[in-house]
């Protein structure tokens, strides 16, 4: 197959790109004019450009193409008003769709969130739980990514050949940034006070791709599936990082009430004074709160998808890959 992704030089894109070559597909990277391609160096793929907020754009950069994967779907950076938000994922999601359409493409993936999966305490949650309604709670992180959610499960059932993959919280290589791997970076650098405790499912991100890509080539239309590793939770993720770091383990821990506090207010001072970003921002707030154990049975029973390496190991590559480009 001839395979588009948007978000290529991201982590997960980076990694379903990877997967892609191996798997013989002909790769096409679609991103902005201004993208530091330095960062995809070691693939081989056709450029094209194009920006999600431009539909004109997107529906030429799809042509010719049998498989378009969204690896770059909008998430909030700086606060705005929460409507402000959700219209711009809308429009966002809405044109990819759109493009899709226009060009008959025959498989597509929309690579989502798992703070979609509602929180569940009587068991694991799994694919099948869904929000019946917008969430009670105000997180312009949580509200655009159940949107974009519901917008791509609709449109698989309404006959577009499209998969919703959701991967679980992502360490790995080619996290420059860093994103998720933050917590890694913050910790070995001994510039984390303290961390917020909660449950957590955590996947290599050579595993979520490959999972992201059997999605993508043998999941069924408007169907979730969890591309996740291991259920584990934060405190456990700590101890395992200093261990590698070789630094004082960090024992001091924030109760997320108080971390809600501090958010809301540097969120009200930035609103206020602009200055230096949040450093406890709704989105982070919004996913520590949702995180949770979660159940893998239908990626591994529908799509063959299992993942390969443990924690430990997951840990390991990924803080070797933070040492090698300087980051720690």
């Amino acid at each position: 197959m001839k395979i588009g992704i948007l978000g290529g030089s991201g982590l997960l894109g980076h990694h379903i790109a990877i997967q892609a070559l191996l798997h013989q597909h002909e790769l096409v990277l679609i991103h902005r004019a201004n993208t530091d391609q330095s960062k995809i160096a070691d693939l081989t793929y056709e450029s094209r450009i194009a920006d999600l907020n431009d539909r004109g754009s997107l529906i030429r950069a799809f042509a010719g193409l049998d498989a378009v994967v969204n690896a770059a779907a909008y998430y909030p950076t700086i606060p705005k008003p929460l409507a402000q938000e959700v219209k711009t994922a809308r429009l966002q999601m809405k044109f990819f769709l759109d493009a899709l359409s226009e060009n008959k493409i025959a498989k597509a993936l929309y690579v989502g969130g798992s703070i979609a999966i509602p929180k569940r305490t009587d068991r694991l949650a799994n694919e099948g739980d869904i929000y019946t309604k917008a969430p009670e709670l105000n997180s312009a992180y949580l509200h655009v990514k159940y949107l974009m959610d519901e917008m791509a499960r609709e449109a698989g059932k309404d006959g577009l050949p499209i998969v919703v993959g959701i991967p679980t919280m992502t360490f790995g290589e080619y996290d420059f940034g860093p994103s998720t791997g933050r917590l890694i970076t913050a910790l070995a650098n001994q510039k984390l006070p303290a961390y917020i405790h909660g449950e957590r499912n955590v996947v290599f991100g050579r595993d979520a791709g490959r999972g992201l890509l059997y999605a993508l080539e043998k999941g069924t239309a408007g169907e979730r599936y969890i591309i996740g590793g291991h259920n584990t939770d934060i405190k456990t993720l700590v101890e395992l990082i200093c261990q590698k770091a070789e630094i004082p383990l960090l024992e001091k821990t924030m109760p997320l009430r108080l971390a809600k506090i501090i958010s809301k207010f540097q969120e009200t001072r930035y609103a206020l004074f602009r200055g230096e970003l949040p450093t406890l921002s709704d989105t982070a707030i919004a996913v520590l709160s949702q995180g949770q154990h979660l159940n893998m049975v239908k990626a591994k029973k529908e799509l063959g998808y299992e993942p390969e390496l443990d924690l430990q190991d997951t840990i390991n590559l990924t803080y070797n890959w933070f040492k090698k480009v300087g980051y720690v």
